[in-house]
């Protein structure tokens, strides 16, 4: 096991309580989705351009930690099979990367078009294929569109404002909380498959 990874869920009674602070916030974030979905009249059915074969990085320990908290609810069958999955899914990235040809991977947790980890899916999950802005400091305010099918279904809607920002903050201030409590200070960036392969 990495030597980071070991001393990070080696401390779970300094992240327990931060992952329900996580849990709060995923859970601001779906009313807002959803709301907005009800605006919309937006529904994520699946489709061809499927949001799960989209190579996705997460960047927060606490996401990390969540997925696998989610993952520890799942029986030792499910789990051997996820990362016989995730570590194929990895080496086919790996082998794409270095063909210089896109990765087009459907994500492990991706089962008959269901989410295992639905509950504990990270924000990215969450808030993709709306449209949404994004106000950086110093920077012009980015206006993001939604996904193809939402424009399939949405197009002639108007926009309804979606700044993603604030949930960015408090997911900021959350990381900046649970490095200190873990007493570390490395940055993370993964895919779901490199994170199931280190569970």
């Amino acid at each position: 096991m990495n030597p980071l990874v070991e001393k990070i869920i080696s401390q779970e009674e300094k992240y327990s309580n931060l992952l329900n602070r996580l849990e709060l916030i995923y859970n601001k974030m779906d009313d807002k989705y959803n709301k907005l979905c009800s605006y919309y009249g937006f529904y994520c059915t699946g489709c061809v351009d499927n949001c799960c074969f989209t190579r996705f990085y997460h960047h927060t320990f606490a996401e990390y930690l969540f997925i696998k908290k989610g993952f520890e609810t799942l029986d030792l069958v499910n789990r051997n099979d996820l990362k016989v999955k995730a570590d194929l899914i990895c080496k086919q990235t790996i082998e794409l990367d270095n063909s210089g040809l896109p990765v087009y991977l459907l994500c492990p947790l991706n089962h008959d078009g269901m989410c295992v980890l639905y509950a504990y899916r990270p924000m990215i999950c969450r808030l993709h294929g709306l449209p949404h802005e994004l106000l950086l400091p110093g920077r012009e305010n980015k206006l993001s569109p939604g996904c193809d099918e939402f424009k399939v279904q949405c197009d002639s809607k108007e926009y309804m404002k979606f700044d993603r920002t604030p949930f960015y903050a408090e997911m900021a201030a959350l990381e900046k909380d649970m490095k200190k409590a873990l007493d570390i200070s490395e940055r993370i960036k993964m895919t779901i498959a490199q994170m199931l392969i280190t569970l």
